[in-house]
């Protein structure tokens, strides 16, 4: 699909492309995300960029009061907590990521299973802007 590097970095290049991608191992068809340059499961060393699934289910999570720097710089604290969860995609890999759209102040409220969706968050400007992968829940 592309000639780029099996790395962190250009994962983040997909994501400010909004694309979620990952990686697949030619030998075994085991998918990876973040993506790997070296396949966990079977230590194949063919693999290949797969565009991963745009839903899931969340699997578990917290809410997050006190916050990394960059999630202060975005308006997070003790005063506005936000929620970090491990997403199961359909037919993929886990992934962590923020979840969006659910009350980090009320984590009863928020429930292991709930369908997801990707989100694409964008925070900074010019060049320190950077896209980062988020999820939603699914509209009823």
């Amino acid at each position: 699909m592309t000639d780029r590097a099996f790395t962190s970095a250009s994962f983040y290049q997909f994501l400010d492309e909004h694309k979620l991608m990952g990686t697949r191992c030619k030998a075994c068809g085991a998918l990876h995300l973040p993506p790997r340059p070296i396949c966990t499961a079977c230590h194949g060393e063919e693999m290949e960029w797969q565009a991963m699934p745009q839903r899931g289910k969340l699997a578990a999570f917290t809410t997050v009061h006190i916050a990394p720097t960059a999630m202060i710089e975005a308006g997070y604290g003790r005063d506005n907590p936000y929620c970090a969860g491990i997403v199961q995609l359909e037919g993929g890999p886990a992934v962590s990521a923020q979840i969006l759209g659910v009350d980090a102040t009320h984590p009863e409220q928020i429930a292991v299973g709930t369908p997801l969706h990707v989100a694409f968050v964008e925070r900074g400007g010019g060049e320190e802007k950077h896209t980062y992968l988020a999820f939603e829940p699914d509209e009823d």
